[in-house]
């Protein structure tokens, strides 16, 4: 998990159809339509500032710098990631920031007390709109669910806001992995990537912080990546200030 707020991914989940024709003007094959599409979404990801390392292939989706997920049919944004001023966020901003619904799958009830904590850490930033709420019908921004088949080291992924103003709509987290971290490390996975869903990065992905107003690096941030275990446990003082930039009261 990686650097606070960065211009990142949003996952639309709506397929791009490409149309072209062959020198024959013939159609082209599935594959080939499926080979371009995904061409453009890595290429799209890469222009965010992700390297190829960092692009990990996993079926349908691409898991970019350990837990944020891109789809590979996702429609490509009209900017094609082209790099923003705040290079710590995806540049999406979640419209409805003061209510954004979450729905906790049956698997993973057991860490309610967990996701409470999390959701708490968000809403109680100073001078920021961004309050989520538990919801119990399919009327839902986000679900959060187990997913065990993530990877060895993942405690968790997350989708990023996407370009029509809505939160990444799918947290996983991987209860096989964290069940024996302390309830401080687990609140702290499902704090960070729910932290993504609103748009930001991880803090550590580049040298620096370039929200406006909130420059430099960040240790002590809770959306460094690659710290599934050992990283911060609250939102450190930059994290709130950088959070109360993007969603203002």
């Amino acid at each position: 998990m990686k650097n606070l707020f960065k211009n990142i991914a949003l996952i639309a989940l709506f397929p791009i159809l490409i149309t072209s024709c062959s020198k024959k003007n013939e159609t082209p094959s599935n594959r080939d339509l499926s080979t371009k599409q995904t061409d453009k979404v890595r290429e799209y990801i890469k222009n965010l500032g992700f390297t190829d390392a960092q692009i990990v292939e996993k079926g349908a989706q691409y898991i970019v710098d350990g837990d944020i997920v891109f789809d590979k049919n996702m429609q490509i944004p009209d900017d094609n990631g082209k790099p923003k001023t705040e290079q710590y966020y995806n540049g999406f901003l979640v419209t409805n920031s003061s209510n954004i619904r979450v729905k906790v799958d049956a698997s993973i009830t057991s860490m309610a007390a967990e996701i409470n904590g999390a959701i708490q850490q968000w809403n109680t930033v100073p001078n920021s709109k961004i309050k989520f709420v538990i919801v119990t019908d399919n009327n839902y921004d986000i679900l959060i669910k187990v997913d065990n088949t993530i990877g060895g080291s993942t405690c968790g992924q997350a989708y990023l806001s996407t370009s029509d103003g809505k939160a990444g709509n799918t947290v996983w987290i991987n209860q096989q992995l964290i069940k024996n971290n302390s309830f401080a490390q687990r609140q702290r996975t499902i704090a960070h990537e729910f932290g993504h869903t609103i748009s930001i990065k991880h803090t550590n992905q580049s040298t620096s912080i370039d929200v406006p107003g909130v420059g430099g690096t960040d240790a002590l941030s809770l959306m460094n990546g690659g710290q599934c275990g050992s990283g911060a446990t609250v939102l450190s003082a930059k994290d709130k200030q950088a959070t109360a930039v993007l969603y203002p009261l």
